[in-house]
């Protein structure tokens, strides 16, 4: 719609994909505030910290590494730059542009799971569930247009 709203109106913009985004403001400014927030990251710290009775890892039997779902996390820091790029890019005079945000590099959910038991510390109860319907095996953004476009 974006693309065809941008033909008929003579609009320029610039779509930033990604797909799990991870952190907070190094400054400590802002940060994920919802409580029932199901993002791995934040449900393994509410582990850690004993805000929650251990986790659910959704399923072993994916055709991964370890059989946990991967993701490519990026950091919140890094996504909002991105953006910051995106407008610069197009105050600059550029076209039209879809791009993905990553890393180009995938963790499984039992990686991440072990980091946190590891920085915090404590060995949180980690339960084994079943898949979950519609989750892919593994989520890894290709970055080398946003490089090669927004630096």
């Amino acid at each position: 719609m974006l693309q065809d709203v941008a033909r008929a109106h003579d609009l320029r913009f610039v779509i930033l994909r990604y797909f799990n985004v991870a952190g907070a403001d190094p400054q400590g400014r802002s940060g994920q505030s919802t409580p029932q927030a199901t993002h791995l990251i934040k449900v393994a710290v509410q582990a850690a910290l004993g805000h929650r009775k251990g986790m659910d890892v959704f399923g072993t039997d994916y055709p991964t590494p370890d059989g946990s779902c991967v993701r490519d996390y990026i950091q919140v820091s890094d996504l909002a730059a991105a953006h910051m790029d995106a407008l610069n890019y197009l105050r600059g005079g550029g076209e039209n542009l879809i791009c993905n945000c990553g890393y180009q590099r995938g963790y499984s959910v039992l990686q991440v799971v072990d980091v946190v038991k590891k920085v915090s510390g404590v060995d949180f109860e980690t339960r084994i569930t079943g898949r979950r319907a519609g989750d892919p095996p593994a989520i890894v953004a290709g970055n080398e247009r946003v490089r090669k476009q927004l630096g």
